[in-house]
């Protein structure tokens, strides 16, 4: 069994966190809730973060070279972090400069595909 990386667990509960705040002052769910439209791009975005070639290496979204996610889920996310990063440093302050130090972070290079080589006789 994988055990998750104590990084993407943070970078989960980080949006998590936000999307949540996110919610609450735009949809009116109770803390800790998520409407649909919001449980939706959660779901979109720990998919992508299951998937990303860094995992535990990686930068901030803002910050990384491949832009995995589509355009208009990039751009509600955006918009959610815009609104949630600011009301973090007060709600979940570590999550909050955890994220800010991360943001400081450079991609580090992707390692090459190994190509299989067949043998030819």
């Amino acid at each position: 069994m994988n055990a998750i990386h104590p990084r993407l667990q943070r970078e989960r509960r980080t949006i998590y966190a936000m999307q949540v705040i996110y919610c609450r002052d735009h949809h009116g769910f109770p803390s800790g809730a998520l409407c649909s439209s919001c449980q939706e791009l959660f779901d979109y975005a720990m998919m992508r973060l299951s998937r990303c070639p860094y995992q535990e290496r990686k930068p901030t979204c803002a910050r990384c070279p491949i832009h995995c996610y589509q355009p208009v889920m990039r751009e509600r996310v955006r918009k959610m972090m815009r609104y949630s990063g600011p009301k973090m440093l007060l709600k979940h302050p570590v999550l909050a400069m955890a994220h800010l130090l991360d943001g400081r972070r450079k991609a580090p290079p992707l390692p090459r595909r190994r190509i299989r080589e067949q043998a030819t006789d």
